[in-house]
Order: structure tokens, then C-alpha cells, then sequence
């Protein structure tokens, strides 16, 4: 396995409860995935793992080496429950291919306060 990528990104959990102050359903519908929001759900307050969330998609889009506005919010979607992982679709899953990524790697830690998520993009050996 080689290494092809890296990203990592640190978020505030209270910007995503501001984002959601402001934008509401948009803001979700934008950024994450049916899935995403419905694993948030189950805790009383969903907005660490949301920011979590939305940390590993800006992490995985650096591990592609772009950035969030050559690829979309909810092609990105981060697992939760158990080894959390990415699973691409649309435009990142093209962006991953071209690169010969076959997979992106993964962590996730929340504190009270922030989150931060480090993705590793990977491939076949040379």
C-alpha cells in the first residue's frame, strides 16, 4: 500500500452549530448525507460528531489534493459506529480514481470543544 495523500483538519463544534444557526436545512442537505445525519441523531447533541463529519470531508478533499470547491460536501461521506471510514461518490470518487487512490484511511477524535480528523488517501503499490 502507498501512501498518496494526506490531509487533517481541526474544527470548532461551535461553528457547526453556528452554520446550522444560520443556514438550517441547507446547510445540511449541503454538506452531509442522509446517513451522516441520521447517525448524528442518535446523541443528544449531534454537533460533535457533525463536525466531525464535515472535518473529514475537508480532510479527505486535502488527502485528494483539492479542495472543497473543486469537489462537493456530500460526495464525502464519513462513516460513524465502530472504524469510521469514506466512503466517495460523484466528483471525489473520479478525483480518487484519476490519482489511483483505492481508498482513503480515516481518524476521528472529538474533545468538548473541537474535532479533528486526519485522512490518508492510499493505493496499490508501485
Amino acid at each position: 500500500m502507498e501512501i498518496m495523500g494526506l490531509g487533517v483538519d481541526l474544527i470548532e463544534i461551535d461553528r457547526v452549530r453556528d452554520l446550522f444557526d444560520r443556514y438550517g436545512d441547507a446547510f445540511r442537505r449541503r454538506c452531509f448525507t442522509d446517513h451522516e445525519w441520521e447517525y448524528a441523531g442518535r446523541f443528544s447533541d449531534p454537533s460533535a460528531r457533525l463536525a466531525a463529519r464535515f472535518a473529514g470531508k475537508e480532510a479527505v478533499m486535502k488527502s485528494l489534493g483539492t479542495g472543497w470547491r473543486h469537489l462537493r460536501w456530500a460526495d464525502i461521506e464519513i462513516t460513524g459506529g465502530g472504524r469510521p471510514r469514506a466512503v466517495l461518490t460523484g466528483r471525489a470518487a473520479v478525483r480518487a480514481e484519476m490519482l489511483g487512490v483505492t481508498e482513503v484511511l480515516v481518524t476521528i477524535t472529538h474533545a468538548r470543544d473541537q474535532a479533528v480528523v486526519m485522512a490518508i488517501a492510499v493505493g496499490p503499490n508501485p
